[in-house]
């Protein structure tokens, strides 16, 4: 017979805003197992880094940041990231005993008796105080809707189906998004592939100059706004543009990242714009990014009517037991670590029957 279990706190997601709050939540205090309890979907350490393709080496990554209290060293910059950032995650629930379970689904989030929160999962039913949710988005991919895509006899994939270039060798590829990713795979695809079209809903925006704190705190404060205001977070590469690598260089240069407007509709063997331009092509590869994966927290009513959760630093307004790390301005790995840190402090402040700060 299921019985329910108690904590302080439940943790959803053990990436790297997941893991930043566990230990938080250590240094804080809090018990593995009593105090606090983590959940992870994944089947191994790593979060969605263990899901990432092969040909993205750790040597590839932009501003990977250590995770608080244990740095990462001696990566072979060669390795696939895929086995690097999985291995460190490892090491590191060991180091400070988070004790993540895993595989484990995070059902729904609803009121419970007393205050509590009532959290259902597939290793069964547990009560807590507070709930920090860590689920990211890589398990909910973005695919637009355009006329005509259900007919295209070619394949479709999303980002997080690929899998590396070599399986576009002598295909007809386009590729659609203006993100990190979509330059990624142009750039990867390109040798292989008999033709590459790079397609996206705006002219990309290269950034030559370094990405220093400044312009991280501009570009975090631009998704915060939106955050605050209850509209879906914007990413935040959204805002910084895209770094001008030696190899997007060379991609300029190539014409391999001529970038062509989106187009009005996809065709049976392709893709066509309003003015008759076409282009045929065996695949489509949409680089279109993800959501958030928040349908678990659905019963507690936390949506405004913007379409995304209003908040107040971490703190989701409508709900101040329940703390978002890792969405919209805390989207990246200094912005989870720093985001779980915050988290944890207001946590506190709510056990001990404290009025919440009010983030500045």
């Amino acid at each position: 017979m299921d019985r329910t279990r108690e904590v302080d706190v439940v943790v959803v997601g053990a990436g790297q805003a997941g893991l930043s709050a566990a230990h938080h939540l250590r240094r804080a205090g809090f018990a593995p197992d009593r105090g606090f309890v983590v959940f992870d979907h994944s089947p191994g350490p790593g979060g969605a880094w263990q899901f990432r393709w092969p040909t993205l080496t750790y040597g590839k990554l932009h501003g990977m940041h250590a995770l608080p209290g244990m740095k990462l060293t001696g990566a072979d910059p060669a390795r696939p990231s895929s086995e690097v950032i999985p291995e460190y995650f490892a090491a590191y629930e060991r180091a400070f005993d988070l004790r993540v379970r895993r595989p484990v689904d995070v059902r729904a989030v609803l009121d419970g008796p007393g205050g509590r929160l009532r959290v259902e999962t597939s290793e069964g039913t547990w009560t807590a105080r507070a709930l920090i949710n860590a689920t990211g988005t890589w398990e909910r991919p973005f695919w637009p809707r355009y006329p005509g895509q259900e007919t295209f006899r070619g394949r479709q994939l999303h980002t997080a189906q690929y899998t590396g270039p070599e399986e576009f060798a002598g295909r007809r590829v386009v590729v659609v998004g203006g993100g990190a990713s979509g330059t990624q795979h142009l750039l990867e695809i390109a040798p292989y592939a008999a033709a590459t079209t790079w397609v996206t809903r705006h002219p990309p925006v290269f950034r030559e100059e370094p990405f220093d704190e400044n312009a991280r705190r501009a570009a975090v404060a631009l998704v915060e706004e939106r955050v605050r205001r209850g509209l879906p977070p914007r990413s935040v590469v959204s805002v910084t543009g895209l770094p001008l690598t030696d190899a997007v260089r060379r991609g300029l240069k190539d014409g391999v990242l001529d970038r062509w407007p989106m187009f009005e509709r996809i065709t049976p063997d392709g893709v066509r714009w309003a003015d008759g331009r076409h282009v045929t092509a065996d695949v489509i590869l949409w680089a279109t990014g993800f959501r958030a994966v928040l349908a678990h927290l659905a019963p507690l009513g936390l949506r405004e009517p913007g379409g995304g959760i209003r908040m107040d630093g971490t703190r989701a307004v409508a709900d101040p037991r329940i703390h978002l790390v890792g969405y919209g301005p805390s989207a990246s790995t200094v912005g989870a670590n720093r985001a779980g840190r915050a988290a944890v402090r207001e946590i506190r402040r709510l056990l001990a029957g404290e009025e919440p700060a009010v983030a500045a």
